[in-house]
């Protein structure tokens, strides 16, 4: 059998572990052949691959990023785009295709196999966590290490300087990466975007913290929006998926509590330092196991099914649920922070 493997969408820290193990029990076990397409859809497209064997990915179990290149090319936005991947596959002589990826990836990933017979297996990859159907998707474990680590350090400059210091994380519908380093950091106040804030009432969590003697850490979601405003984005531009870019409203907040409470207030952006890097051990774990159960998945012809976390446990689902909708986080998890705000 020859298997092709592609990483869509945004870069994580555990796509070159997935693929290691892909291709490590795929050639030791089954004798397959692999095949890695990329810049995530635009290989299958464009028919352009590389050869995926066990020196290729010697070594790439502690790599960040991706081996194969990603990108957010989107098939059902390409003239012929279904016709051309399906071509392409032919003349290759791929049987399978492993799709490593998060909402967007997989979404074209369960249409092409429930609508066109493509043959595909999906492995959840995002730092959002956002993806339904499992407990945990790699690459969020490292987003809020990274994320926890700058809270950390940002404390003693803010109390150094008695400043408030705004820290936006990414996240555009879903606020686990705030939450969790958010909790995790000791933050004052905690902004997601599941419920819109009240800039009144952040700022009397600020003027709380600054009366017990200390400087206040606000962490704030990419995607939180206030109760009176909208998203605040980065330009008027949309990816292929529809989405728009993000950023800003950290910078925002932060001149709003500045001018309403005469504190002064930075604001510290992490961008794609959350997702760049070395994988912790967790996310190595994990992505090396989806990387195992998605061969054998490929292996019982199990198709259009998406390896996922249950407990401790790997299970298959259907990708088509799995990226049916967003998994946000819960209202009763959100009060459990906010004990410690203000």
């Amino acid at each position: 059998m020859r298997v092709g493997v592609l990483t869509g969408g945004g870069d994580c820290p555990g796509l070159n572990a997935v693929m290691r193990a892909v291709v490590r029990k795929g050639v030791q076990k089954y004798d397959y052949e692999f095949l890695g397409f990329r810049d995530g859809w635009r290989g299958p497209l464009e028919g352009d691959t590389v050869t995926l064997d066990i020196p290729a990915v010697r070594g790439t179990l502690p790599r960040g990023g991706t081996i194969l290149g990603s990108s957010r090319t989107n098939p059902f936005k390409e003239e012929n785009g279904v016709r051309r991947i399906q071509e392409n596959l032919a003349k290759l002589e791929i049987d399978a295709l492993i799709a490593i990826g998060g909402e967007d990836t997989l979404g074209v990933a369960a249409r092409l196999t429930d609508e066109f017979g493509v043959k595909c297996i999906g492995v959840p990859k995002t730092i959002d966590n956002d993806l339904s159907a499992t407990d945990y998707t790699f690459g969020f474990d490292t987003a809020v290490t990274v994320a926890t680590e700058a809270i950390d350090r940002l404390h003693t400059t803010a109390e150094s300087h008695m400043r408030v210091l705004v820290v936006e994380v990414m996240g555009r519908h879903a606020g686990w990466i705030a939450l969790h380093s958010g909790l995790a950091g000791g933050a004052n106040c905690i902004l997601i975007p599941e419920r819109r804030f009240d800039v009144d009432e952040v700022c009397g969590y600020v003027e709380s913290r600054f009366k017990a003697s200390y400087a206040p850490i606000v962490v704030i979601a990419e995607g939180a929006m206030p109760q009176d405003g909208d998203m605040v984005l980065k330009d008027d531009s949309h990816d292929s998926f529809g989405h728009v870019r993000l950023s800003g409203v950290g910078e925002w907040l932060a001149k709003e509590i500045e001018r309403r409470t005469g504190k002064e207030a930075r604001t510290t952006v992490l961008g794609h330092i959350q997702r760049g890097g070395t994988p912790t051990p967790f996310d190595r774990w994990l992505a090396t196991r989806f990387g195992l159960h998605a061969i054998d998945a490929v292996r019982d012809q199990d198709w259009g099914k998406m390896v996922a976390l249950e407990g401790t446990r790997i299970v298959r689902v259907p990708i088509a649920e799995a990226t049916a909708q967003l998994k946000t986080v819960d209202p009763e998890l959100y009060e459990e922070a906010s004990v410690f705000f203000g």
